[in-house]
């Protein structure tokens, strides 16, 4: 697998949901998941 990339494990977070509940990321401890993390709109990060 020559384009694979290294799978890092991730710190256990908590953030609030668009549904006005909390999610921590160890509750989808055994489920696949995707983290996507993207930067606020016209800002240069």
């Amino acid at each position: 697998m020559e384009n694979s990339q290294k799978i890092m494990k991730a710190p256990n977070f908590t953030l609030p949901g668009s549904d006005g509940k909390s999610h921590t990321l160890s509750d989808y401890i055994g489920k696949n998941i995707i983290l996507f993390f993207y930067p606020k709109d016209n800002t240069p990060g």
